[in-house]
């Protein structure tokens, strides 16, 4: 077992790790410490939930999609039941990866060194020349490892750890927000529609604690905002004054920054105009849908006012999913998925998919200046002469409870990032 104590750590002097926060600052060392790295993927990845897959993208019996739990490879699969299955990509016999596509559609998987075959739920259904494993080799002893499956509203999470307590109570007081972030769609079910993929130099700790950071985002996103008319440029700013939007911790790590209150749930209607740079396509949608229905997709387009973190590894930001994986201690890959209405108007689809592109593409406004910052976070975090700490104080002044007992401040306050790290220290120091 790995020393709580980190003297083996590569940082001359390493603390415990319960000095390493403090509840209003955290060491730099969790940022460029490679031993609190491999703690973290050990003590966090592999012992809770871990986010895996939407739904949508694996419908039908057949279909896959890999991804990773932690460092470690896996498959989604769509048994021929339906019933989801989250494997190891590690073939029982010499242990290469089974499947080396993003995703797709299969009977089974194949092992390409020795051609051994799983069915898509994990058994061992074919191994070459079986003679030489004569009364050695049961194939029903090798399947692919299964880990545990939770699923809730669409999402597919994942986890190593047997023991783990069930989905719904980890979740907790994040599911009425991640209901509410489903219901997005205008009247109809959301779906995947596509993913774009990068990396930073960077931990990644660093984009967890983004996702509920509106103090950035007049700064960090000064071109987004002057690139909008206006009118929307003003709406963009104002929450960073407003009293109203505020941040909110849910307990588990979890988080929800709200923007925008009055665009928190999309099924009420809130008796606004349509917006200018939407009038021809509501006119385009009246000639099929009624006039509550129309303003219903419209407000749908631009997704919600609200971005929701459930720790350790996924964000449900305003109309898409936001997925990151730790690949080293100063490297992380990040994935965007891209939210559409599943069945609804292709016109209005194509407008939610030229906002995402905008904003979340690789030529957009808002990743590369993100993934910028989360550099240069990662770059200073590594200048140091004497010990060098983070702060993490923000609204502490301000910060109340509300009437259900969760800790909320303004919605450019620290509240969620200190959420995430008092879930981090839980986890970590045992």
């Amino acid at each position: 077992m790995l020393d709580t104590s980190l003297e083996q750590a590569s940082v001359p002097n390493a603390r415990p790790l319960e000095d390493m926060f403090d509840g209003e600052r955290f060491h730099s060392d969790l940022y460029t410490d490679p031993g609190i790295f491999d703690l973290e993927i050990e003590r966090i990845y592999h012992r809770t939930w871990i986010w895996v897959a939407h739904e949508s993208e694996i419908p039908n019996a057949g279909d896959f999609k890999t991804t990773h739990v932690g460092r470690t490879p896996v498959i989604v699969t769509r048994g021929k039941d339906g019933a989801v299955h989250v494997l190891l990509n590690r073939c029982r016999h010499r242990g290469a990866t089974v499947c080396d596509r993003n995703q797709g559609n299969a009977r089974a998987f194949t092992c390409p060194y020795h051609a051994w075959s799983y069915g898509l739920d994990g058994r061992l259904i074919g191994v070459p020349f079986e003679e030489g494993y004569k009364g050695i080799l049961d194939k029903k002893n090798y399947p692919l490892v299964s880990l545990k499956v939770g699923l809730y509203c669409g999402l597919v999470f994942a986890s190593m750890n047997e023991d783990i307590e069930p989905l719904e109570d980890f979740l907790g007081d994040a599911k009425p927000w991640i209901d509410l972030f489903l219901r997005q769609g205008g009247g109809f079910p959301v779906k995947v529609a596509g993913a774009h993929k990068f990396r930073f130099t960077g931990n990644w700790k660093i984009q967890l604690e983004n996702t509920t950071d509106g103090y950035h985002f007049p700064f960090v996103h000064r071109t987004f905002v002057d690139s909008l008319p206006q009118e929307m440029a003003k709406g963009f700013t104002a929450f960073m004054r407003e009293e109203g939007p505020f941040v909110r911790a849910l307990g588990n790590g979890h988080s929800v920054a709200v923007f925008f209150p009055d665009q928190v749930d999309l099924s009420q209607d809130d008796d606004k105009p349509i917006p200018p740079q939407f009038e021809e396509l509501a006119a385009q949608l009246s000639r099929d849908y009624p006039p509550e229905r129309v303003r219903w997709i419209i407000r749908a387009i631009n997704g919600v006012g609200f971005n929701l973190n459930l720790f350790p590894n996924i964000g449900l930001s305003a109309a898409f999913l936001r997925e990151l994986k730790p690949l080293a201690v100063d490297r992380t890959e990040i994935r965007h998925m891209a939210l559409v209405m599943d069945g609804g108007p292709e016109e209005a689809n194509r407008a939610r998919l030229r906002i995402h592109e905008k904003f979340q593409g690789a030529g957009g406004f808002g990743s590369p200046d993100d993934m910028a910052a989360w550099e240069r976070v990662q770059i200073g975090a590594g200048a140091r002469r004497d010990d060098v700490w983070i702060m993490l104080n923000r609204g502490l002044n301000r910060e109340a409870r509300d009437g259900e007992g969760h800790l909320q401040a303004h919605v450019t306050d620290e509240t969620g990032m200190r959420e995430g790290y008092a879930m981090w220290k839980r986890m970590m120091v045992q």
